[in-house]
């Protein structure tokens, strides 16, 4: 996968359901969220000024080896949920908030739910 998510004219944006493609694209990022380390890198990169952090800030905070570090933050950017640049010796991550945004348009309920078509208009479903 590139290193964003494809911004979709996306369902999400106007409150229709995902077609396929779509879940199968945003598939990948909350798959990358899924595992807790990747959820804290991210929560840390987004949390430090300007939702920038050098790997040198983060990786102190898991008790996890340097390769481990940089096998989760490299699963985070093919999901195209951080960028990175080098400097000088050390590798900065920033959160892709556009990436970000589109998983939390999919995660907030729509303003006009779907209707069930299980049952005819005006009939009480059962609890």
């Amino acid at each position: 996968m590139s290193n964003s998510l494809p911004l979709l004219v996306s369902s999400a944006a106007t409150r229709a359901p995902l077609n396929p493609v779509e879940a199968a694209e945003l598939a990948v990022a909350f798959k990358a969220l899924g595992d807790p380390v990747r959820l804290r890198l991210l929560s840390l990169i987004a949390a430090h000024e300007g939702g920038e952090a050098c790997v040198c800030d983060i990786s102190g905070a898991f008790e996890l080896t340097g390769p481990t570090i940089s096998h989760h933050l490299k699963v985070l950017r093919e999901a195209g949920l951080v960028t990175s640049e080098r400097r000088a010796t050390w590798v900065y991550y920033r959160v892709h908030p556009q990436s970000v945004a589109l998983l939390a348009d999919v995660l907030v309920p729509a303003g006009s739910p779907l209707r069930s078509t299980c049952a005819p208009a005006g009939s009480e479903l059962p609890a």
